[in-house]
Formats: structure tokens, C-alpha cells, sequence
């Protein structure tokens, strides 16, 4: 707008400059006057539109002043005067990694925090947060366009520190970290909120350890899971053993019943059946009979 405005201008003045000169080119001093104009109108025409893609809001300013409502997604028609300022106001992130190039400043960026028994550990995280539409004018006049680095980045840093001295560090690494990612949650989403901001959701993504810390976590994991396999080894070894035990206890059962179950009679009526078991047997067979004794069973071949 401001360029097709001045443009028109300086036409115009053109014009207004040549109409009493006696320049050959006098004669168009109407047309650049009329040129002028034309440009000018199309320029405060094109600034009365405005169009706010999706996903985004706009603020509006009129010489400083911030107006209090904002424009929506879509096509509207403003004072060509006013000055808008786009708002993200989709999800956004920002992450705090030790890892280069993969947070949002370059280097290491993770958070260093003192647990409870003053050691130094290492904390990457994302956090995913968006813009109230209706405190969009707010954040603008008090804190600017740039409230990531103003209040995303600071508040949730200093969050983190305050709430980590309550914890242990293994703790933060292991049973606390859940209790302590709950916790900072709700400091730092009411600092969000005050300031106009929606904390979605906050994402521990690491935790680091010193070096000697982990050894003794690791060693003492180890030694968990030795414990572990060793009881394991000890509960087969019983059971085997009580198969064992139930199996003799079951030979000897019947071994006692058989030994006084038995009689003569039956031993002899068992060996009649199986001597007729082998007489009608496909090899043939001779068998002599032994009085009082059991048979004699020669082969034929």
C-alpha cells in the first residue's frame, strides 16, 4: 500500500507540475495526474482486504494502539490503515536436546538440574503448546511476537530446576519420573496460561545420569537379575525333585500292591492266556507244557 501510495503521488505531483510548464509533455500532465490517482485507489483498495490463511490469526494495530478483537481464518475486509501481525495459531513445539541440531537452538541445549542429593542430571524434553486465539492481543502489546524465547523457553527451564530438587536423581530416572513429569506439567501450565499460552502436553523425551550413577544403577540391575535367575534355577530344581519323589512313591505303590494282590491262581490263569496268545500267533510254535512249572516255548525254525 505505502508503495503504490507514493508512486501515486509523485504522479500526481508530476502532473500538477507539468500542467503550467511549457514542456512538449504538458499535455499529458491530466493523464499522469489521472494515472496517479488510479494507482493510489488500488492501493488502498488491495490494503482493504486482508486474508489470514489457516491455522493462523491476525492482530490488529492501528498506529501502536492494539485492538482487542482478532481476525479468524478467511478473507476480510479491514481499514487499510491497520497493521496486522499473523499468529501461529496451530500446535507448536519446541525442543531441549543435549543432541546437535536436533532441539531448536543449535548445540547442546538439554537442561541441567541438581536433584536432591546434588547430583547433576542431564533433562531433554519437547514441549507442545499453542496460542489462545482471544489472548493473541494481550501476548502482543505485553510480551511480542517472539514469546517462545520470551516465555516457552525461560518458564519451562526454570519449572524444571525448581521441581527437580524434590526428587532424587534415580528416582527422576526411574520410579519419580512419571510423579515428576505430572508435576511440572501443572507449574508450568498455569505460567502459560497467565500469559495466554495452552500447554498441550510436556514430553520427556531423556534423562541423563552421571557417569557413576549409572554404573551402580547397572550393576545393581545385574545383580537384580542374577537373584532372579538363580531363584529360578533353585523352584526347577525342587520341582524336579518332587516329580522324582512322586514317581518312587508311585513305583513303590504299585510294586506293594502287586506283591500282595496276586495269587497263584491268578499267575497261572495270566500264563494260560498268554500261551493261547502265542499258539494262535502267525509263527507257528511248539510248546510243552511243564507240569507245575511255566512252559518250555521252542521255535520251529
Amino acid at each position: 500500500m505505502i508503495l503504490s501510495f507514493i508512486i501515486g503521488i509523485i504522479l500526481i505531483i508530476i502532473g500538477f507540475t507539468l500542467k503550467n510548464n511549457e514542456n512538449p509533455i504538458a499535455k499529458f500532465a491530466n493523464l499522469f495526474k489521472i494515472f496517479g490517482i488510479v494507482i493510489i485507489l488500488i492501493g488502498l483498495l488491495s490494503s482493504s482486504f486482508k486474508q489470514i490463511d489457516a491455522g493462523k490469526l491476525g492482530v490488529k494495530s492501528l498506529f501502536g494502539n492494539v485492538q482487542p478483537d482478532v481476525l479468524e481464518s478467511g478473507l476480510h475486509m479491514v481499514n487499510p490503515l491497520l497493521d496486522i501481525t499473523i499468529f501461529d495459531a496451530q500446535t507448536q513445539n519446541y525442543t531441549m536436546s543435549a543432541i546437535h541440531d536436533e532441539g531448536d537452538k543449535d548445540g547442546d541445549d538439554a537442561i541441567r538440574v541438581l536433584s536432591n542429593d546434588g547430583l547433576e542430571v542431564v533433562i531433554d524434553l519437547t514441549v507442545l503448546y499453542r496460542v489462545l486465539p482471544n489472548d493473541a492481543p494481550k501476548i502482543l502489546k505485553s510480551i511480542g511476537e517472539n514469546y517462545t524465547d520470551k516465555i516457552v523457553r525461560p518458564v519451562t527451564r526454570t519449572r524444571i530446576r525448581d521441581n527437580a530438587v524434590y526428587y532424587d536423581a534415580v528416582a527422576l530416572y526411574s520410579s519419580k519420573r512419571g510423579e515428576f513429569q505430572q508435576r511440572i506439567t501443572k507449574s508450568i501450565e498455569a505460567d502459560f496460561k497467565s500469559r495466554g499460552l495452552v500447554l498441550e502436553q510436556l514430553l520427556i523425551r531423556n534423562i541423563n545420569l552421571p557417569a557413576s550413577v549409572k554404573t551402580t544403577i547397572e550393576s545393581k540391575i545385574n545383580a537384580e537379575q542374577e537373584a532372579q535367575k538363580m531363584q529360578f534355577v533353585l523352584q526347577k530344581e525342587k520341582q524336579e525333585a518332587e516329580r522324582k519323589r512322586v514317581e518312587a512313591q508311585g513305583i513303590a505303590d504299585y510294586q506293594r500292591i502287586i506283591s500282595t494282590g496276586l495269587t497263584d491262581k491268578q499267575l497261572q490263569y495270566e500264563q494260560i492266556k498268554a500261551q493261547k496268545e502265542i499258539a494262535t500267533s502267525s509263527n507257528t510254535k511248539i510248546i510243552f507244557m511243564g507240569k507245575g512249572s511255566a512252559p518250555v516255548i521252542l521255535s520251529d525254525k
